[in-house]
């Protein structure tokens, strides 16, 4: 590579990474080895940027192989690149340790809560079907770049350093992906 840059010099290409889930999936323990070497340090960084503790981005990352391991039989390479799935994989993981972490009262509280009652959850709930299912509408060379940009916080650069095409590519992309966004969930509202 010629410029560095910490979250993605590990990253290996998308053709390896297709090859290397389905050797994994034919229960490939080099193959999950490489995929580790490969995607452990990005894992790892948006784990700590989403749950903010080393300990439980630690604990994300390995949930994230161990689970990649499990499902890789579930990656079909002809819906998309490698890339996406693990990084679904991996936030599937980050959001089921952000979930653990969150502990119950062990008493009952003086005061009402300031959280959201059933009717805002339940708003909140209908806004995030919408906005799941409009990503849905999204062209497969769209929707990587919207996850990657809202759900794991990576920038521009960074994206386009990750998926391994052009900053501009990522720009047009992100602006026509927002815009086709915004009209299929004004077409669910």
């Amino acid at each position: 590579m010629t410029d560095s840059n910490p979250l993605t010099d590990s990253v290996s290409t998308d053709v390896e990474d297709r090859a290397l889930v389905a050797r994994a999936a034919s229960g490939d323990r080099e193959a999950l080895h490489e995929l580790v070497q490969g995607h452990q340090a990005w894992i790892y960084n948006i784990a700590v940027r989403m749950l903010a503790h080393p300990q439980d981005a630690e604990d994300a990352t390995q949930e994230t192989f161990t689970s990649i391991w499990r499902s890789a039989s579930s990656y079909r390479a002809d819906r998309g690149s490698g890339a996406p799935w693990l990084y679904a994989v991996a936030r599937n993981a980050i959001v089921d340790r952000a979930r653990a972490r969150s502990e119950t009262p062990t008493e009952v509280p003086d005061e009402a809560s300031l959280e959201p009652g059933p009717p805002d959850e339940a708003e909140r709930s209908w806004l995030a079907w919408r906005v799941h299912r409009a990503m849905q509408e999204l062209p497969e060379h769209e929707r990587p770049l919207l996850e990657l940009a809202y759900w794991s916080g990576l920038s521009q650069s960074e994206i386009a350093d990750f998926l391994n095409i052009p900053l501009g590519t990522v720009k047009t992309r992100t602006r026509s992906a927002l815009g086709r966004l915004a009209d299929a969930l004004e077409e669910l509202h």
